[in-house]
């Protein structure tokens, strides 16, 4: 015959079991969840190493555009080659400053039709493609945005140095997926 601490016992031993069964149960809820959102973390943040990458791309381009417009007594400074528009983006006391407006909001302005043209002047390189295809054209959803910056202009200017501003874009159609912005200061050394 059983007691009632028998039938006690008992339910201790069911409710031990109910709660190691819902601990279970969370446990796999969450890392069902994880690994369902793992791929799509992998995803962006594989779109912001290409995007990285492109941005790579264009200073590597503008380096030697840079370089051979120097090297060829084209360019004797950076004083005439600096982006100036928007008013203000080379000014840190502006709204337009280019390090307060996104890498989005400063390829609108140097490109507001989205054609791959430039209408402002003075930018190096624009939604210039990068990736060969095999055939045809560039891949149009690598692209480099490049451009100098006087990093003295509130100050007095020194021609001799800028910064190399690159960004860096991947779409998918229109849309851009990821962005990355390089800022380089380049310096013109006189010789000897």
């Amino acid at each position: 015959m059983k007691t009632s601490a028998d039938y006690k016992n008992q339910g201790v031993s069911l409710i031990i079991v109910v709660l190691v069964m819902a601990f279970l149960f969370s446990v796999g809820l969450l890392l069902l969840s994880i690994t369902g959102t793992g791929p799509r973390i992998a995803g962006n943040v594989r779109f912001y190493q290409e995007a990285f990458n492109a941005a790579e791309a264009g200073f590597d381009a503008s380096w030697v555009a840079i370089e051979n417009n120097l090297a060829d007594g084209l360019w004797v400074s950076f004083s005439d080659h600096y982006l100036q528009q928007p008013a203000g983006i080379d000014l840190p006391s502006q709204p337009t400053y280019f390090r307060r407006l996104t890498d989005e909001q400063i390829l609108n302005y140097i490109d507001p039709e989205g054609d791959g043209t430039a209408n402002l002047n003075n930018v190096l390189f624009c939604n210039q493609t990068y990736v060969p295809t095999g055939s045809g054209p560039d891949d149009p959803r690598y692209t480099y945005t490049c451009f100098l910056i006087n990093d003295e202009a509130e100050t007095a200017e020194d021609a001799t140095d800028a910064l190399l501003i690159c960004i860096g874009v991947i779409r998918a159609g229109n849309k851009i997926l990821a962005t990355a912005r390089l800022e380089v200061l380049l310096a013109v050394e006189r010789g000897a």
